[in-house]
């Protein structure tokens, strides 16, 4: 038997070392995980800090959280938590002291554990879009998610070495009843990528099947799968000040079996929490480290992810609004609070554009940068996300990759370097006042890699671009997108291990997978 584990773990692990992503369309940056080298924006002084700490502690001394689920109630009033029904208050010495459990950066290792990620650490993961119910491309317009439309999106996210974790369903396959969509999904994703996986925590059949998914690929015995985390769950609370059941339910399975938890509450300032960016945020947090207290206290050094999705609505419409200066600032002050607390942070790319336009990429650009300034560690939706959530893009994927490679490349350390080469007197000296660096030796041993090479921006003059087809942005994106999913080749996997997931896959769908009122 241990023969059996020992080969299985090194076919299911090593079976893509290779990293490959199929043909080369394009020619984009290798696979690492950037660093994040700047010093954080921190718009709170020291007392902005202790203000909006101290309003988080009121809210769960004073105010309390409403715990929908039974368990998680009568776990928190073993803690010693004040529980009224469903209400639980509590103070802020035991949060303290359950955060102070927690660590700050752990790593998750998926099916290839070349794959591995590191959370925390200064560390900066970008994660495809996650969960839109439609699905809009430049010839098909806006229409509902289908299976077959959420596995070219999980192909655009095995491809790109900018995408770092597979996570929620990239556009919901509304063409597969609920009961066993998340089978369908986890199969193709576990299949089509062998980067990190995401659970949805939405109930025990769900995220269990998930997690034994996860580890039949991985090759792995039920030991190693709970000894380090190889997948992550990531809930929502429901604002204001509400956590529902089977996200609970899913969070605390997770917990249970080391697997790595993020908790993000969507707390739109003027809808569901104050109109005021430092009341938003300090609801944002009571709900985040509420769920985090209560992951440590099932389970000491449990690795957690403080999330954090505040931004405002339009207040003549009551539409969520993305990318805008009130997001980028709530951004940066959950970031400031995150490292007072000493936990990894997760933000978001996002915007309410409807279609990839110049509105999409300014939001999303004020977005994504936004979580570079608050020393973000993991970005929800960094390529793909429009209309607020509701539609995934393959254009707007290949369009937002454009911009993480270059937010990887402004974090290569080259471009900081000091050393006399990198101040290049010599080549001064040589070119003098009088000529040009274009031929000089200094240049021509660097010039094809001194700058970031775009695959997308089209840097030629209007002339040249209108005599070659005058190709806008979105169409040239919809030509990388068609050439990638044609030309895709999946990673590896071994057939013992592709027959064990189509069998159990087979197997749940048989049981009925998970129950649901319709």
């Amino acid at each position: 038997m241990a023969g059996t584990s020992l080969r299985r773990r090194r076919s299911g692990g090593h079976s893509g070392k290779a990293l490959r992503q199929g043909g080369a369309v394009i020619e984009q940056m290798p696979w690492r995980i950037p660093r994040n080298t700047d010093r954080p924006t921190e718009p709170l002084t020291e007392e902005g800090v202790a203000a909006i700490h101290d309003g988080a502690m009121r809210i769960l001394e004073e105010i309390g959280i409403e715990f929908l689920n039974d368990e998680a109630v009568a776990i928190l009033k073993q803690a010693g938590c004040t529980v009224d029904g469903h209400t639980v208050r509590m103070g802020r010495d035991f949060v303290m002291e359950m955060l102070a459990k927690a660590p700050s950066s752990f790593a998750i290792t998926p099916r290839n554990p070349d794959r591995r990620v590191t959370i925390g650490d200064g560390h900066m993961l970008f994660i495809n879009v996650s969960s839109p119910p439609n699905y809009w491309d430049l010839h098909s317009g806006k229409v509902p998610g289908t299976r077959a439309q959420c596995r070219d999106l999980l192909k655009l996210t095995q491809y790109f070495n900018c995408i770092h974790i597979a996570g929620g369903y990239p556009v919901e396959p509304v063409d597969v009843h609920p009961s066993v969509r998340h089978l369908d999904v986890l199969f193709d994703k576990l299949t089509l990528t062998d980067k990190v996986a995401h659970a949805y925590s939405l109930g025990r059949e769900r995220v269990e099947d998930v997690m034994e998914m996860v580890r039949i690929a991985g090759g792995l015995s039920h030991d190693e799968f709970e000894a380090t985390p190889r997948m992550y769950t990531n809930i929502n609370s429901t604002s204001p000040l509400k956590h529902d059941i089977p996200m609970l339910d899913g969070w605390m399975r997770c917990v249970r079996r080391g697997q790595a938890v993020v908790v993000t509450p969507f707390t739109l300032a003027g809808a569901m929490a104050p109109v005021t960016m430092a009341g938003a945020v300090a609801q944002s947090l009571a709900e985040a480290l509420c769920a985090i207290a209560l992951a440590q206290y099932i389970r000491p050094g449990a690795p957690c992810v403080l999330g954090t999705f505040t931004s405002n609505v339009d207040m003549k419409s009551g539409a969520p609004a993305f990318g805008t200066p009130e997001y980028m600032r709530a951004t940066q002050m959950t970031g400031q609070m995150a490292r007072f607390y000493g936990l990894p942070l997760r933000a978001s790319g996002s915007c309410a554009a409807n279609v990839p336009d110049g509105q999409a990429m300014w939001e999303t650009s004020n977005a994504l940068w936004s979580a570079v300034q608050a020393g973000a560690h993991m970005v929800y939706h960094a390529a793909g996300w429009l209309e607020g959530g509701l539609i995934a893009s393959p254009e707007k994927f290949i369009m937002d990759c454009e911009m993480l490679q270059q937010i990887q490349r402004y974090f290569d350390p080259s471009l900081v370097a000091t050393t006399p080469d990198d101040i290049a007197l010599e080549a001064i000296r040589e070119v003098g006042s009088d000529g040009h660096f274009f031929g000089c030796a200094h240049t021509q041993e660097r010039y094809a890699t001194a700058f970031y090479q775009p695959f997308l921006s089209d840097w030629r003059n209007y002339e040249s671009w209108s005599l070659d087809g005058a190709s806008w942005t979105v169409e040239r994106a919809h030509r990388v997108f068609k050439e990638i999913v044609n030309g895709f080749e999946a990673p590896p996997m071994e057939e013992d291990i592709r027959e064990e997931l189509e069998a159990f896959v087979e197997r749940r769908k048989a049981e009925g997978g998970a129950p649901t009122d319709f």
